[in-house]
């Protein structure tokens, strides 16, 4: 079957403003029972393959969003589904009071191509963070006099566990209804100076992420970073680097403080881990390897069935030049947005690999995300004046060209839209 030929029928301007979800009467079952959370827009998924997505109204979508990253091979990729399934007839869980063989094969295989020394695994990227603060303070009660407090950046997003929440950004969460814990402190990203300033001997460690998504994919300067690692040795405390989203290949290498030359004291990881299943690493080096047994509980982290899908993930992406397609097709993804984002009046393009932002003239991020949406192209938004792009690390330059294409249709149409809006407040 020929995808392309699958382009959506134009719909009318007025298709613009409209509710973006829609009724579901169409079909029998509804979402009435699901807490309203999360806002979901109308699509139901039933199934998918690589980079497309298909609803129960078997219309087709192509996915550049890939649950915010998480799908690191895309929608139901052969070598995942057989690691499921041989592992599911095999074991599941056995408990975290027990060793499995997967778990042990992975985190081996983890730490042999990261550079680190133990391992302990999650469920969530959240959960990972919360345990490298956890672990931070362990490590300042042994080795630094009881510090405890954590410097984080601004517009730092770190996840919504209560640690996690306490590192990130006042506004990365609905966070009215939660406890503010106490020993944390934010300075702005990328300033030098400010960090040091906020440094003294309470500090356990500093906490960042080198690429921040979630505030509109921001990079750390290689100046900045290779500083903040020289701060943490000068003054012997840990530096954390949160690589939930940047991790696992997403920027073209396994670990993005690999591009940046630097070494991380710990390292989280998330998303991409488990290519869509939940998975998530704390990883540390050296004498942050301070937990002793019992210390972190949870009766799922680490089973059998969730390392399989991680190892199975992480032997595609060390196999032959898979990291290097990252890098190439991260390339043309660049070229092919910059080149849209200079036709139509766009702003500043930032990322790496296959993780990219791009600001946009004005707040129109959501109304191009509708407009997106009826052209059959999945993207999400961080910010209401920024898209984000994070396709599957093997997706095709076929489907980049594809994807171009109807996202410039997708601007097409609100500019269209915000002209006539104009026109109609000048009659």
């Amino acid at each position: 079957m020929n995808l392309f030929s699958l382009r959506r029928t134009p719909p009318s301007l007025d298709d613009l403003t409209a509710e973006y979800r829609q009724s579901t009467r169409r079909d029998s079952v509804s979402d009435e029972y699901l807490m309203p959370a999360a806002e979901r827009p109308a699509p139901v998924f039933v199934r998918g393959q690589g980079s497309w997505v298909w609803d129960r109204q078997e219309q087709a979508y192509l996915d550049f969003s890939q649950g915010g990253g998480s799908n690191s091979l895309g929608h139901s990729p052969g070598v995942l589904a057989r690691a499921l399934s041989d592992q599911a007839y095999g074991l599941i869980n056995s408990g975290a009071g027990f060793h499995n063989q997967g778990q042990l094969n992975l985190a081996q295989r983890l730490c042999e191509s990261t550079g680190c020394d133990q391992v302990h695994f999650f469920n969530s990227g959240s959960e990972a963070c919360d345990g490298a603060i956890k672990l931070a303070r362990k490590w300042g009660q042994l080795h630094r006099g009881g510090a405890s407090r954590i410097i984080s950046l601004s517009n730092a997003c770190h996840g919504s566990g209560f640690g996690a929440m306490a590192a990130s950004a006042p506004d990365a969460f609905d966070n009215r209804f939660e406890p503010q814990l106490p020993g944390f402190s934010q300075v702005p990203f990328n300033d030098l100076p400010a960090l040091h300033a906020a440094v003294d001997a309470k500090t356990v460690a500093i906490m960042l992420e080198p690429i921040q998504s979630a505030a509109g994919v921001i990079p750390a300067t290689g100046h900045y970073l290779k500083g903040v690692e020289r701060l943490c040795r000068e003054l012997g405390i840990l530096l954390i680097v949160d690589e939930v989203q940047t991790g696992m290949g997403r920027c073209g290498a396994l670990l993005v403080e690999q591009q940046y030359g630097v070494k991380a004291d710990i390292i989280t990881l998330g998303k991409g881990l488990g290519g869509g299943v939940p998975l998530a690493a704390l990883l540390a080096r050296g004498k942050a390897c301070c937990f002793a047994p019992g210390e972190i509980g949870g009766s799922h982290h680490g089973n059998a069935l969730m390392c399989s899908a991680g190892l199975a993930v992480l032997e595609t992406l060390l196999g032959g030049d898979f990291l290097a397609h990252v890098r190439e097709t991260g390339q043309y993804l660049r070229d092919g947005l910059a080149r849209l984002a200079q036709r139509y009046a766009q702003g500043e393009l930032r990322g790496s690999g296959l993780l990219w932002g791009l600001d946009l003239g004005d707040d129109s991020a959501d109304a191009v995300l509708k407009a997106a949406l009826q052209e059959g192209l999945l993207l999400d938004a961080p910010k209401a004046d920024c898209l984000r792009f994070s396709p599957a690390l093997n997706v095709s330059k076929g489907d980049i060209d594809e994807m171009l294409l109807r996202l410039a249709r997708a601007f097409a149409r609100v500019r269209t839209a915000q002209v006539q809006c104009r026109k109609g407040i000048a009659v």
